[in-house]
Order: structure tokens, then sequence, then C-alpha cells
């Protein structure tokens, strides 16, 4: 076997899996619910080696047993009390036993509150420092021209950015002021996030003319984002679909049709 033949073989195999999976945008078939079982075969079994390999036998298995120094990397010692884990997880299995199902929330209960605890860390770190930056002023707080000062100059007819103390000081005067176009993405930001969030209060009932034109603009603002959301979505899933075909044109051809 050359490597042309293996070459045509590995490429063609994918497109022909890649043609499977797409065509249950006809209808359903089982050429479809071949390959996909056996892509749920082949992801089942990655995933345990990945695993095992990845998680299990670092996290665990050598902090356990230990393990000796090699020329890349140093002794570990091992702690008997990670075995405590063993059981623990395996209560997860009894699941399947009607008598002592109940046994199997305590793992899932441990990881879960791990988990939670874990994720509300990450979201306040995440999230906390972009809900101090949204509270911006509206009102501009300075006498200097309504625009943001230009950071590029015209020389000799071409377009330089601004260098040394030019820079500097304009780089200290955006800083330091609030213009009037940022005071007007700020004022957006703000109504918006005001509008959107009456649309979620349900306390009490919203009458008049201004309450109820304010919930009706958070509902059409959330409409516009969400809009936004789903068209990056499909954007998305287009960018998935260009890159198959690119795959069948710029490599599948290219070895098969033109012989590498």
């Amino acid at each position: 076997m050359n490597q042309h033949f293996y070459d045509v073989l590995k490429i063609s195999s994918g497109v022909i899996a890649m043609l499977a999976l797409y065509s249950i945008l006809y209808r359903e078939n089982k050429f479809y619910r071949l390959f996909e079982h056996i892509f749920l075969g082949l992801a089942a079994g990655y995933t345990i080696v990945a695993t095992w390999k990845d998680t299990l036998y670092p996290q665990w298995w050598v902090k356990m047993m230990g393990q000796e120094a090699t020329k890349t990397d140093p002794a570990v010692p091992g702690y008997w009390v990670f075995a405590a884990l063993l059981p623990v997880g395996m209560l997860a299995y009894l699941v399947f036993s009607k008598k002592h199902n109940w046994m199997s929330k305590i793992p899932i209960g441990v990881i879960l509150g791990l988990w939670s605890g874990q994720q509300v860390q990450i979201w306040w770190q995440t999230w906390g420092p972009q809900l101090f930056s949204s509270m911006q002023p509206i009102i501009p707080t300075t006498f200097q021209p309504l625009s943001v000062p230009a950071t590029v100059e015209v020389v000799g007819g071409r377009i330089q950015p601004l260098a040394g103390d030019a820079l500097t000081n304009t780089q200290q005067l955006i800083s330091n002021n609030l213009f009037a176009t940022q005071a007007l993405t700020n004022f957006i930001f703000v109504a918006t996030f005001l509008s959107a969030f009456s649309y979620f209060i349900f306390s009490f009932e919203l009458k008049g003319p201004i309450l109820t034109g304010v919930n009706k603009f958070g509902r059409w603002m959330l409409m516009i984002g969400f809009g936004a959301i789903f068209g990056s979505t499909v954007m998305a899933r287009f960018a998935l679909v260009i890159d198959r075909m690119s795959y069948i044109v710029n490599e599948w051809a290219q070895v098969v049709l033109r012989g590498g």
C-alpha cells in the first residue's frame, strides 16, 4: 500500500462520513444512522481513553500511588486518602438499582456542590469587571470638542499615527474626559438596559403611556439582541459548511482527482 493510496482512502473516508451526516438535512435515512452510530462509538471510545489519560491517571492514580522521579518529571508522593474517591464515584452506578438508587445522589451532590462554588467564582471574575465598566457617566464633563481627538495626522499627504508628546497628550485627553460621542453611547446603553430590565418586572402591572412605552421599547431591544445572536449562530453554521466544502474542493479533489 503506497502513500498515495493511503491518502486517498483517508480523505475519501472523511468525505463519505461528512456527506452521510449532512444527509439528515434531506430526510431520515439508514446511511445517516450508520455513520451516526460510528461517530458516537468513536466518540465514546475516545472519551474513555481521554478521561483516563488526561484526568483519572494524573489527577487520581498518580496522586494515590505516587510516582518515581524521571528525567523530565519530579517524584510525586502517594496519598492513599485519594482511594476514598473511588467508592464515592462508584456510587453513581447504583442509579441502576431500584433498592439503592438513592445512594447515586451522593456523588452527584458532591460534584454539583463543588461545581456551583467554582462557577460562582468564575462568574464574578468574568462578569464583575464588566459590571463595573458598565457604570459610566452619561453627561459630558469636558469643554473640549464634542468628538474624540484624532490619534493620526497627515504628513506629506500620508496618514501617520501621532507619536511622542502629541500622542501622549491626546491619550491623556481622551482618558481624562468624557466626550459627547461617548456620552451618547453610554446613554443608549443605559436606556437599553433599563427598558429591557423593565420587561421582566412582573410584581405589578405597568400602566400609563410612559411605563408601557418603556416596556415595549425593551421588548424591541430584546428582539434585536436575540436576532443578532441568532444571526451570529447562523453565520457560525455557514462557516462550518464552508470549511467542509473547502475540505472537499481543496483537499479531496486535489488528492483524488489531480493525483496529489
